[in-house]
């Protein structure tokens, strides 16, 4: 593969995740949408809501990890080289990073932040 060509990488995801894909997808548009009209409301991070987002965010790269393991036809145990270590810490970090922001954009909503008097 001389060439980094996106429909091979959605045709991929496609035949790895099938219907799941799509709706991961349409989750991460909305809950990205979700996290900035927050941000934009609240005109700011709230800390704590950060920090509690953060340890979820350890939990949500596990799973990520699990969701890998489970659609892929190979396991941890196959992982060979260091292009594949690199990948299984992708899907860690992005599983990670996703449950964070929808962890925080959720929080968010569900208990906004009171206005200082």
């Amino acid at each position: 593969m001389k060439e980094l060509d996106p429909l091979v990488f959605l045709s991929v995801f496609q035949e790895m995740l099938g219907f799941w894909l799509w709706i991961m997808l349409a989750a991460a548009v909305v809950g990205v949408v979700a996290f900035v009209a927050l941000l934009v409301r609240e005109r700011g991070l709230v800390s704590r809501r950060l920090v509690l987002s953060e340890v979820l965010g350890i939990f949500g790269g596990a799973v990520a990890l699990v969701i890998m393991a489970k659609v892929s036809s190979s396991g941890f145990t196959d992982a060979g080289g260091p292009a594949d270590w690199f990948l299984i810490a992708l899907v860690y970090g992005v599983g990670l990073v996703a449950t964070v922001v929808l962890a925080y954009t959720v929080l968010g909503w569900m208990s906004p932040r009171r206005p200082a008097h």
